[in-house]
């Protein structure tokens, strides 16, 4: 007798959520007052990138559709037609109009303002 796991291997992809581990893996780093993330799309498209700020959130979402026509009877398929992830940070209040991004070779590189007053609001919270 063949143990289960064989048979099931992928039977719960598509009933568990999909890990973003391999998605949308991103880099942070600061350089000339800005923060620069840039984050790997592969397979996505320009028009399938949406980038939103608000109440200082910025929220990336990648979304793509695949318009497949054919008339076959798929046993199995993994590749699926409909591919969607997000992600976002806080980044505090800062001039969205001075948000920038670049999107090139399944990789999206947004740069941001750092917040001016950032320096002023650190404060050292005491542990009781």
């Amino acid at each position: 007798m063949l143990p289960s796991r064989i048979f099931f291997d992928n039977f719960l992809d598509d009933i568990e959520p999909k890990k973003l581990d391999k998605m949308m893996k991103c880099d942070i780093y600061e350089e000339n007052n800005m923060y620069h993330i840039v984050m790997d799309a592969p397979g996505f498209k320009k028009e399938d990138i949406k980038i939103e700020f608000d109440k200082g959130n910025l929220k990336i979402s990648l979304m793509h559709k695949e318009h497949e026509h054919d008339n076959k009877k798929y046993v199995h398929r993994e590749r699926t037609s409909v591919s969607r992830c997000e992600r976002s940070f806080y980044l505090g209040e800062i001039d969205e109009n001075e948000i920038k991004a670049e999107f090139k070779d399944g990789i999206l590189k947004v740069s941001v303002p750092k917040e001016e007053n950032a320096a002023a609001s650190k404060k050292i919270i005491n542990i009781d």
